[in-house]
């Protein structure tokens, strides 16, 4: 077994600020002797008066942290004079386990005996908050789960707007493309990261996974109260909550802040921390990736904007792809989703003529998506196996799809998936009737 790395001692949140003239949330943290600032900004203002700016803001200080805390991940986090409720230290405590459980994983470090020390906040009631209804805002990615949450909306609420964040003066096409084909307006912040951890394999940190997500939905709910919106929706799926891999018993999961478990521990934090919104939930909770595909099918106007691959993300501009890579896996992953309900030409247009299932040489990917190999499932944001057999199952026998060498060789499947279980909307969600699409109402 690999050694353990060396760890630190301890890491301490110092304190944030809010400069309303700069519209401007500033976090500052402290890991032995080490000390980080990181800068949010949000270029439209809003109403910083509002008392759940500040609970949302104290959020954003409090799960912004786990980004500077993994850098030697210090058996100790102390909150310094920042008190928590019950409630709250609970949360945190499995934001930095679950979140962190790929980086400790992969990292070879056990994390169970983390302490979080600090004072206790006793709450007599939770602040109040008046929004505007029939306005929610919707974190954008510009792939297809936020293409569909923001086409599922579309007839339900009388203002919708997309949140992105970005990094200052820097904005990706991949995003920017598929937001205009929406038409809705667009809510933005800009998160300044400390640029030591960009310096990670210089200065020695340890380096991995954190729970962006749960990062950025604090980021989204203050976004939400400054523009008086009424509720923060996400686009994670119910496969989000199947894990990665399990060890000893527990269940490391790649996605764990797009989880339903996250979710629900985030939605009880706002419980008693906020009355009268925002709320936050997931509009696509209760589907699989099969039924978020197809309805992504039937908006052909997205097919030449929308991309997912990881590699137009990259944070150095010169390194991003304007087009998919054709090669990762989650173009493996979202070319097999869709091939069941698109044309095979509009999905090789897509990929630029580099589809993957057209690709023998990419074979292995597709067998551990389906987890026909060895291989764990890959650390990356893709469905679960047995979304992705169904997807193969459905693919295989489509007349454009006659002759694939990639889907004759994934089959016969070891076991038939259910597949009308897997286009029907189950498993528990957190939508409200408000918003709920035609599938939950029925």
């Amino acid at each position: 077994m690999t050694a353990s790395p060396p760890r630190g001692e301890s890491f301490r949140y110092v304190g944030y600020d809010i400069d309303v003239s700069r519209n401007r949330l500033v976090c500052r943290y402290r890991l032995d002797g080490r000390d980080f600032r990181e800068e949010i900004t949000f270029p439209d203002g809003g109403a910083w008066d509002e008392p759940a700016a500040a609970e949302t803001a104290r959020l954003i200080f409090l799960l912004a942290a786990v980004s500077y805390y993994k850098s030697a991940a210090p058996p100790v986090v102390d909150l310094g004079d920042t008190a928590v409720t019950d409630t709250e230290r609970a949360f945190l405590r499995e934001f930095y386990l679950d979140g962190l459980g790929e980086f400790a994983y992969r990292n070879n470090l056990d994390l169970s005996g983390l302490r979080i020390v600090g004072p206790r906040l006793e709450r007599t009631a939770p602040v109040a908050f008046s929004p505007r209804d029939g306005r929610p805002l919707v974190p954008f990615g510009g792939g297809v789960d936020s293409i569909v949450t923001a086409e599922l909306l579309r007839p339900l609420a009388k203002d919708p707007a997309l949140f992105v964040v970005n990094r200052p003066g820097d904005r990706f096409d991949a995003i920017e493309r598929p937001a205009r084909v929406t038409g809705f307006p667009v809510v933005r912040a800009e998160r300044l990261i400390d640029p030591q951890l960009l310096r990670s394999a210089e200065l020695g940190f340890l380096n991995g996974h954190v729970p962006v997500t749960g990062i950025l939905s604090a980021i989204a709910l203050l976004a939400a109260v400054l523009d008086g919106r009424d509720a923060v929706v996400m686009s994670n799926e119910w496969s989000a909550s199947v894990g990665t891999v399990e060890v000893d018993g527990r269940s490391v999961n790649h996605q764990y802040s797009k989880s339903e478990g996250f979710e629900n521990s985030l939605r009880s934090v706002l419980a008693e921390t906020l009355a009268g919104g925002p709320d936050y939930f997931s509009l696509l909770r209760p589907f699989t990736e099969l039924w978020i595909a197809r309805r992504f099918a039937a908006l052909p106007q997205y097919f030449d904007h929308f991309r997912s691959c990881n590699r137009a993300f990259h944070i150095d501009p010169a390194q991003r792809l304007d087009r998919w890579c054709g090669r990762c896996d989650k173009c493996c992953f979202i070319d097999l989703v869709l091939a069941p309900f698109m044309a095979e030409p509009a999905l090789r247009r897509v990929f630029d003529g580099r589809e993957p299932l057209a690709d023998v040489t990419l074979l292995g990917r597709f067998r551990t998506l389906l987890g026909l190999s060895a291989d764990n499932k890959p650390w990356e944001c893709v469905g679960d196996v047995t979304e992705c057999r169904a997807a193969t199952a459905l693919a295989a026998p489509r007349h454009d799809r006659a002759g694939s060498a990639v889907l004759a060789a994934l089959g016969p499947l070891p076991k038939e998936p259910a597949l009308e279980e897997l286009l029907v909307p189950h498993g528990r969600h957190f939508v409200p009737d408000r918003y709920a699409p035609d599938d939950l109402l029925v």
